[in-house]
């Protein structure tokens, strides 16, 4: 299996003022976090601010990952990344300095698969991004199997309301209607739900 290709989004300075310790040691978190990404394989293909412009440039990129580089509160950074996501998942992991429950809850609401409170040690960043995809692509699973389970669902409606019609307008037994709507179906190379729903368009049309 190729490397994961990772884009880190940065919501700290890179290049700090050396004569500020704040901002000094926020940049040494994000060369500590993009070194552990590194020595642990994985190809790092863009590290980018958290600006207007993420959602188009991570579009463009096709990365198999985001995580975030976030010092503390970085709401505004994930209505950005919930837009770049938004038409196509990916797993997101946020490392963080902030272990306020109420940022937790609104990182996890917007989508993040993984909320990693002091967690930058070169050691845990393999484990951490195995355990956060391997939970996306469950996720994943189940909302595929929610979203057929709700298209099915949807389907055997239509046909319920064709068998209604077809037994209102012709006489027919429940099992009649049913025996024609497949027949019908057979006949023009077609789903049983989609010819179910041309004949209730069909009804619609003619009021």
């Amino acid at each position: 299996m190729r490397n994961l290709r990772i884009v880190v989004v940065n919501t700290i300075i890179d290049h700090a003022d050396e004569s500020d310790a704040v901002l000094q040691e926020q940049a040494e978190r994000g060369k500590a976090l993009r070194i552990g990404l590194l020595e642990a394989g994985y190809d790092i293909v863009a590290s980018l601010p958290a600006d207007l412009y993420l959602p188009e440039r991570i579009a463009q990129l096709q990365p198999d990952m985001i995580i975030i580089d976030a010092e503390s509160d970085a709401r505004d950074v994930l209505e950005h990344i919930v837009i770049a996501t938004r038409d196509e998942r990916r797993p997101i992991v946020m490392f963080t300095e902030d272990d306020d429950t109420s940022s937790m809850e609104a990182a996890m609401e917007a989508g993040v698969t993984a909320y990693i409170v002091a967690g930058l040690q070169a050691e845990r960043i393999k484990p951490v991004l195995d355990v956060a995809l391997a939970r996306f692509r469950q996720e994943q699973k189940l909302r595929a199997e929610l979203s057929d389970t709700k298209h099915k669902l949807a389907e055997r409606k239509v046909i319920e309301r064709a068998k209604g019609l077809l037994m209102a307008r012709h006489k027919l037994s429940e099992d009649e209607a049913y025996q024609k709507l497949r027949s019908m179906a057979m006949n023009k190379n077609l789903k049983l739900s989609e010819i179910a729903q041309r004949l209730l368009d069909v009804e619609d049309l003619l009021g």
